[in-house]
């Protein structure tokens, strides 16, 4: 059955940008792009994203206006934001009911939570988040945007080494 991954990662105390956004911190480490847990084995998987208006504005400045996914993606948001490939979605909708257009969309693949901390504890609350996947990187920012700023329950699946990072596969206790 296909899951739902909040596929991530971290500074050592918790945060997944620092307080302007910023993911410079994670672009310093060293990782085997063919190592535990990696990018390439996950995203092969992956049928359709979720991810907060920040994640998107932020994929968007990196990549230049190109759309990097060739996946549909919904983005939940309240703002007004440009549209840059015609699988995105923008929704205010409550994440349950978007969650199920997205599993349909997924077909036989998984679905990931991109970001926000915030967005992947809503899927969380809800029941709808089934593992969560984390690199953990080497350094502090002290503060920034929480990895998950909600009580989730989670059970140790996998752990492992890539490069400079931790990495580690839990699944969702409901």
């Amino acid at each position: 059955m296909p899951l739902t991954q909040y596929y991530t990662a971290t500074t050592l105390d918790g945060f997944i940008a620092d307080a302007n956004h910023s993911l410079d911190w994670l672009f310093k480490r060293q990782q085997d792009t063919d190592g535990p847990l990696s990018y390439a084995s996950f995203i092969a998987g992956i049928g359709a994203l979720a991810m907060g208006a920040n994640t998107y504005e932020w994929v968007l400045e990196h990549e230049q206006g190109k759309w990097p996914y060739e996946l549909p993606c919904w983005v939940f948001t309240h703002r007004e934001l440009p549209i840059a490939d015609e699988r995105i979605e923008l929704t205010a909708d409550e994440v349950a009911a978007v969650h199920e257009r997205m599993r349909a969309a997924a077909g036989d693949r998984n679905v990931w939570i991109v970001g926000g901390g915030g967005l992947a504890g809503q899927f969380a609350d809800r029941g709808l988040l089934d593992e969560v996947i984390v690199y953990i990187a080497p350094v502090t920012l002290g503060a920034g945007a929480p990895l998950l700023p909600h009580r989730v329950e989670l059970r140790l699946e996998e752990l492992a080494r890539n490069g400079d990072f931790a990495c580690a596969r839990f699944t969702v206790v409901h």
